[in-house]
């Protein structure tokens, strides 16, 4: 693990608020010079602390407005089947987000899609006729009340 100090901290955490900051602009935040700010960030990026920058969009105005949790169970547990399962979860652009899990589901996926009638042909048409898949249990989002994509680093 890389030794961080306070400096890369704050640092890490203004990337985390705004990733386009200039360094000049981040310079001014930790009020370091921008040289010391581009050397830091380059050692930060060279090390995968920080892995990339994108843009966030907003998936409502995008007509992405149904959120939803998915608990999947394997038909088979064995290597095999749970990689078939791994592969299908990656490459559908639907699965924001995708977990192994301990207890009664195996899997546990955030999914995003335009529609309820969007959800029911992505669980009938792609998850459940997949051979990997033995059971779906759907929760749908009513509302969001906490989204951070900031990790708490005391920055």
């Amino acid at each position: 693990m890389t030794a961080l100090d306070a400096v890369d901290l704050r640092i890490l955490d203004a990337l985390q608020e705004a990733g386009d900051l200039t360094n000049q602009q981040l310079a001014d935040r930790v009020h370091l010079s921008a040289s010391q700010v581009s050397r830091r960030r380059a050692r930060l990026e060279a090390d995968g602390i920080i892995r990339r920058y994108r843009a966030e969009l907003d998936a409502g105005r995008l007509g992405l407005a149904t959120i939803v949790f998915i608990h999947v169970t394997l038909a088979r547990h064995n290597a095999a089947n749970a990689r078939r399962f791994r592969d299908l979860a990656r490459r559908l652009p639907e699965i924001q987000e995708a977990y192994a899990l301990t207890g009664e589901a195996d899997y546990l996926l955030k999914v995003v899609v335009g529609s309820l009638p969007d959800l029911s042909a992505f669980v009938n048409d792609v998850l459940l006729p997949h051979e990997s898949i033995s059971q779906v249990r759907s929760e749908v989002v009513l509302e969001t009340l906490s989204e951070r994509r900031s990790l708490p680093i005391g920055g």
